[in-house]
């Protein structure tokens, strides 16, 4: 007689809800970042008000650098704005890249990579949320507007689409927060853009391309004269506490899980 021994039992996998790019629907997210634009736009209305301000608050920042001998932007934007190749090539980076690569990372996150996109994202609006809490706080005159200082897209404006006013184009220049300094969101955003890439991909010029995108975000916004050194320290910081407020959103809505519909927190 043959005895048959029992198969050990094996719990079948847990129910995960799908997370590819075909199964979510796109327009709340474009729906959020719309949102998210319409305050900037509401932040920008309330900032004109109080140029007077803004300008107080420049001469601040600068004096907080000078006592940190972090002063230097100055010296850099002289050296961008005497050679036309520099001056002309920062200036359609400003103008161009900060609303260019950003979607395009947001993009690509939601279609290679479902499982990071959610926290990313969060991480992204957190940021920038902060930041107009910032902007509206603490309105900051750019560089540019300070005596001493070379407005490099003003200078070379008829190179490009972009008017005196910002990275505005022309004839919209009243559509742009121009005391928008500090954070800057420029830097931020740049630093997002690369940590996401970085994290994301296994091809190496990738991810060299990623680390020197907010490097090179740095060099345009103090070159052009359109941010303080303390705005771009300003902009890795909101980034690090978006990812923070992010991380623990994530956690509080996996803590109202069961175990069994827990899906992986994007790191």
């Amino acid at each position: 007689m043959v005895t048959k021994v029992p198969r050990a039992y094996t719990a079948p996998p847990p129910v995960v809800p799908s997370t590819s790019a075909d199964s979510r629907r796109w327009w709340p997210e474009v729906l959020l970042l719309l949102v998210v634009y319409l305050m900037y736009d509401g932040v920008r209305m309330l900032v004109a008000a109080g140029h007077g301000q803004a300008f107080a608050d420049a001469h601040h920042v600068l004096g907080v650098e000078r006592a940190l001998h972090l002063d230097h932007e100055r010296g850099v934007n002289h050296a961008v704005s005497a050679v036309p190749v520099l001056g002309v090539m920062m200036s359609y980076a400003y103008a161009t890249l900060h609303y260019v690569i950003t979607p395009v990372v947001l993009v690509w996150l939601w279609k290679k990579h479902p499982w990071q996109y959610a926290r990313a994202r969060t991480t992204l609006v957190a940021a920038t949320l902060l930041g107009l809490v910032g902007f509206s706080l603490f309105p900051t005159a750019p560089p540019r507007m300070l005596p001493g200082f070379v407005d490099t897209l003003a200078k070379y404006h008829e190179w490009g689409w972009w008017s005196g006013d910002a990275s505005a184009p022309k004839g919209l220049g009243g559509l742009t927060n121009e005391f928008a300094a500090m954070p800057s969101l420029h830097v931020g955003w740049a630093a997002w853009c690369g940590w996401q890439v970085a994290r994301n991909t296994t091809r190496r010029l990738l991810r060299i391309l990623a680390v020197a995108y907010p490097v090179f975000i740095f060099a345009v916004v103090v070159g052009t004269a359109n941010h303080y050194i303390a705005d771009a320290i300003a902009g890795l910081a909101v980034i690090v506490i978006g990812a923070g407020l992010a991380g623990a959103t994530d956690r509080i809505r996996l803590r109202g899980r069961s175990p069994a519909h827990r899906v992986p927190a994007s790191a």
